[in-house]
């Protein structure tokens, strides 16, 4: 990785700087510690001046999802008449050092406008009716006073930006210079709300205007509104399912490379398919082999891959528009399960059944976990795991000590999709059509519990898959990995074969 000339230079990182014009720009370069050049010459600063092709890109078409993003925006509009609206995309994170992490803008930024690109904001302005939009975005790199070339986040550092005007025609929203943003923050006037946590320089300039009720209001609904997905979002969340579907058989045909190596193997198969077809993992994946799989968030991924022991496999491409897939399933590294894995296994597939049956339009959100909860809990009884009946189970809630967490979430842009939607809305809520959810029981039997047979310690079993509520019913859109045990042997034998 190439050392930045001056990644930290003032002239080039202050806003009245940038806007000065290049006689006022002469100011020293401030040199990087132990940095291999002691400066830039007079001649050299002036030669980067000039030289440069016009690269304004004059044919560019509007993003896929236009039309809903303006939709997205007049809904908001319409909730909050005569406030300005204020949601940043977010800014780059230290790493270590000089080194970022890969920038994420924030949901609610993306979500209503299609921008990916940090220090981005989105301005909605009282005016009329309605609201007048503006994106705020940096603008190309000054070639005037060096920043594209001296800056660490100049253009040759760390690529071209598109033009203000390029954004204009992607994203249809007037597109303004985000350097000037937060002094016309700090003049305006009226009732303003932002989402916050996302960028302290906008949050700052606001200070003195906003309050921490009306700004959860804003988060609020901007959570609710995504828990129906439009088309749009229906179309992409499969694309995400299909590509996860390909990454967990790329998996499978490299389980004897895992045996060999270990749970990291079988993480960098699935992140090859999910940058090759997509933009990122939408969450660490989970490589559960052997008792890890009763580690329910498991991505330290360092284990061995054993023959003989299941694999529970929890993971999910991300598109490059951030909707992301979330599928679980649990494998016999063999290709084969034992009586006992089986039974197990078996137990969580009934379950799951009773859980996707009970996704419907109309019916209480929290009916598919209930249902599924009531099949695990029979099971367990039933094994002689705890003491029956099986009503007195569920209302003491005795079946958590092996199913330990809910039975799904909402999902979309973010893996636990729609989290600050009132709970009202939410787990108290009714399911309606453009709902997607996961349906995702499970039992884990810890290695350290005593309180079962020693054959079933460190034995743990999730089934997951993306559920759409439709307007008769569900549809799975994971449906294209088999889920029933044998079937899931006949895939792996096929696959392996």
């Amino acid at each position: 990785m190439a050392e930045e000339l001056n990644p930290e230079n003032p002239a080039v990182s202050d806003p009245a700087v940038d806007a000065a014009g290049p006689e006022e720009t002469e100011e020293p370069v401030e040199q990087r510690k132990n940095g291999l050049y002691p400066g830039v010459s007079d001649e050299l600063a002036a030669n980067m001046k000039s030289g440069w092709a016009d690269t304004e890109l004059r044919d560019l078409e509007p993003i896929a999802q236009a039309a809903e993003t303006a939709a997205r925006r007049a809904a908001l509009s319409a909730r909050f008449p005569g406030e300005r609206l204020v949601v940043p995309a977010g800014n780059l994170k230290t790493r270590s050092n000089d080194t970022e992490y890969a920038f994420r803008a924030s949901v609610e930024y993306a979500y209503l406008t299609g921008n990916q690109t940090e220090d981005g904001v989105l301005v909605l302005e009282p005016k009329g009716d309605g609201h007048e939009a503006t994106i705020y975005l940096l603008p190309r790199s000054d070639r005037e006073n060096g920043e594209f070339w001296l800056d660490g986040q100049g253009e040759l550092w760390v690529g071209r930006r598109h033009s203000l005007t390029e954004a204009e025609k992607r994203y249809g929203i007037p597109a303004s210079d985000v350097r000037k943003l937060p002094d016309a923050l700090r003049e305006a006037t009226g009732p303003v709300r932002v989402v916050r946590g996302h960028d302290a320089g906008i949050e700052a300039a606001l200070t003195d205007k906003v309050t921490a009720e009306r700004d959860e209001e804003l988060r609020v609904f901007l959570s609710e509104a995504r828990l129906v997905k439009d088309d749009f979002e229906i179309g992409e969340l499969q694309k995400a399912v299909d590509s996860t579907v390909r990454g967990f058989e790329d998996v499978v045909k490299v389980l004897d490379k895992a045996e060999a190596t270990s749970e990291r193997y079988i993480e960098g198969t699935f992140f090859l398919r999910a940058r090759v077809e997509g933009n990122d993992v939408g969450y660490g994946s989970i490589c559960a082999a052997g008792p890890h799989a009763c580690t329910l968030h498991w991505v330290r991924n360092d284990g061995p891959v054993r023959s003989g022991d299941l694999l529970l496999l929890d993971a999910g491409v991300e598109t490059h528009t951030y909707y992301t897939a979330d599928v679980t399933r649990t494998l016999p590294i063999n290709g084969t399960y034992t009586e006992l894995q089986k039974k197990i296994y078996d137990a969580v597939y009934d379950a799951q059944e009773a859980g996707i049956a009970a996704v419907k339009p109309g019916a209480k959100y929290r009916g598919f976990h209930d249902a599924a909860q009531r099949v695990l809990a029979e099971r367990l009884v039933e094994w002689g795991l705890v003491e029956g009946p099986v009503e007195r189970v569920l209302e003491l809630g005795l079946q958590r000590r092996w199913t330990l967490h809910g039975t799904g979430h909402m999902l979309g842009m973010d893996v636990h999709d729609c989290a600050a939607a009132r709970v009202e809305t939410y787990v108290d809520g009714t399911l309606e059509p453009g709902m997607v959810l996961t349906v995702e029981p499970g039992l884990y039997f810890q290695a350290d519990d005593l309180t079962v047979p020693e054959e079933y310690r460190g034995i743990g079993v999730r089934i997951e898959d993306d559920i759409l509520v439709t307007e008769d019913g569900n549809r799975n859109l994971s449906a294209g990995l088999p889920r029933r045990s044998d079937e899931v042997e006949e895939w792996m034998a096929a696959l392996r074969g």
